[in-house]
């Protein structure tokens, strides 16, 4: 049996930053039952060999088959183990502020237990938290906690219910997002009701729809001012928009300067910026 773990206490200018590690272990082996308890804090228990069972608090049992993760909640009672051949993990303890929004990301699914297609590159994050762990010094608790981030970036990646481009129906939807088509028309797209598009893009990104999709078009049209070749009411209409006026609104609204003034910038060099072709108006919705 191997069994090992390495703690850190996060002062509150760490705690400020939205996210902190507070410990990290490997166990291997015929390992006993851990609780019925219930914890402050959240823990992500990686399971990369064997298999075992994690009990609900209603005390329904579901399976654990490597590679899984456990993800045990603060101010929720988990019970679980492995069954008698024994398995391997590794876990990581955090918390922080930050994670209510990374719940709303969907990178903290609701489920207790998710199967993952692969665990090596979440047990390599986790190995170098445990580095930092070890090192000590100063910024120990900082470059454990940015790898914390890394993590869950990493657990959702590998969620063996999403398949390799995530969720199918939000991956349609950005596939689509720079077409005319209303919210009602992208369901019909991806072969959901509203109501599911709606569901799925929340559980994707903490936001609707169209909020996904204004983020998808104002992303790319970004990246073509950056580049400075093409006037703006070309990029408004490459990104959705056939009145360039709305689209500089929408643009100033949201980023907070007009297309122009965004390009000059961050324009990175090459072709020189475009000049006229649109509003810099102020932009919109």
């Amino acid at each position: 049996m191997e069994r090992w773990w390495h703690y850190l206490t996060p002062g509150p200018a760490q705690l400020a930053t939205g996210l902190a590690c507070l410990g990290t272990g490997v166990q291997r082996g015929r390992l006993p039952v851990v609780g019925p308890r219930t914890l402050d804090h959240w823990v992500a228990v990686l399971v990369t060999e064997g298999r075992g069972w994690s009990a609900a608090a209603d005390g329904t049992r579901r399976t654990v088959v490597a590679p899984a993760v456990l993800l045990l909640r603060p101010g929720v009672s988990h019970h679980y183990g492995p069954d008698a051949g024994g398995w391997a993990e590794c876990f990581v303890d955090f918390t922080g502020p930050a994670l209510a929004a990374y719940a709303e990301l969907g990178l903290l699914p609701e489920a207790d237990v998710v199967p993952l297609t692969a665990a090596e590159s979440v047990r390599r994050v986790i190995a170098r938290i445990a580095a930092a762990c070890r090192g000590g010094g100063p910024l120990a608790g900082v470059e454990a906690g940015a790898a914390v981030h890394e993590l869950l970036v990493e657990l959702r990646r590998h969620r063996a219910d999403l398949g390799p481009a995530g969720d199918p129906v939000v991956a349609a939807l950005r596939q689509g997002a720079f077409l005319p088509l209303p919210v009602a028309g992208h369901a019909r797209r991806a072969g959901v009701t509203v109501a599911g598009l709606r569901r799925a893009v929340r559980a994707a990104g903490g936001v609707g729809p169209r909020e996904y999709v204004l983020a998808v078009r104002l992303d790319e049209a970004k990246r073509l001012l950056a580049a400075g070749g093409l006037p703006v009411a070309e990029i408004a209409r490459r990104v959705g928009y056939e009145d360039p006026a709305y689209f500089s609104r929408i643009f100033t609204r949201r980023v907070g300067t007009a297309p122009s003034v965004f390009r000059a910038r961050a324009y990175r060099g090459g072709l020189p910026p475009a000049q006229g072709g649109g509003s810099g108006a102020p932009a919109t919705d």
